[in-house]
């Protein structure tokens, strides 16, 4: 893994996988970092060159200044791929990874072949929501909050089928800077893309997770019907679907990778 300077961001991120092979950008969800992508990297490794990095105040990337915004994001991934000289990418983001691919496809379509935007939405809860969630995690931390938000990322029954899965991502989110966490809370506040996302023309799987409490099956579902041709699938988790699914997770994005 590797530490780049995007202007004022010093970020990680890690290129593997096929040396000549298409480009597969992968982008975090809030509270975890690159290594929630580890199922697909290794199983894309042979075909795709696999793109991951932590979003800002996130991970390894550096906490700026809050709060940050959805157009923020999506420009330090356009600042990464210009430092990499990469110029097209497939991209696939979950939850505010899936708030940045909308970004990218209204604002920048000429840099993508395709997009997957997994367990997200045009627009994630409520400013009040948000509001009360940023005061929480300022008055108790993300150490206290982190077993309640990470029971939402994962079904009950597959929680206690891999705790140790439940135990990694509960360290990862801990370890996340809380003002990093809350800054892109802030964006997420902000951000809302419900009539911007008609007007992207690429190639769009939406995947929704029909136990999903975070972004509920309607509004995935949602941002399927707003972009013109997009296919919608549903799985049979809670929010991190790549993680609780991760063979049809994987067949689903090949599929709209390489048809």
């Amino acid at each position: 893994m590797t530490q780049i300077k995007l202007g004022d961001l010093s970020a990680r991120y890690e290129l593997s996988g096929a040396a000549n092979g298409p480009v597969a950008a992968f982008s975090n969800s809030l509270g975890t970092n690159l290594r929630m992508w580890d199922p697909q990297a290794a199983a894309l490794a042979g075909s795709f060159r696999v793109l991951r990095y932590d979003t800002r105040g996130h991970g390894e990337t550096a906490v700026t200044p809050g709060p940050y915004s959805v157009d923020q994001l999506g420009r330090d991934v356009l600042r990464l791929l210009d430092a990499l000289n990469l110029d097209r990418v497939h991209f696939c983001g979950l939850s505010l990874g899936g708030m940045i691919g909308m970004w990218l496809g209204v604002n920048a379509p000429e840099r993508l072949h395709s997009l997957v935007l997994a367990n997200t939405a045009a627009r994630i809860g409520t400013v009040e929501g948000w509001n009360a969630r940023i005061e929480r995690i300022r008055e108790v931390g993300l150490a206290a909050a982190a077993p309640s938000i990470v029971e939402r990322w994962l079904t009950p029954e597959f929680r206690a089928r891999a705790p140790e899965l439940r135990q990694s991502l509960e360290r990862m989110l801990v370890a996340t800077p809380a003002e990093g966490y809350v800054a892109c809370c802030a964006a997420l506040r902000d951000a809302d893309l419900r009539e911007a996302i008609a007007a992207i023309r690429l190639p769009v799987l939406v995947i929704g997770g029909t136990k999903d409490l975070a972004t509920q099956p309607a509004d995935t579902h949602a941002v399927a019907e707003r972009i013109p041709g997009a296919r919608y699938i549903e799985l049979d988790t809670a929010h991190l679907s790549n993680l609780e699914a991760t063979t049809e997770f994987n067949a689903e994005i090949l599929r709209c990778w390489t048809s």
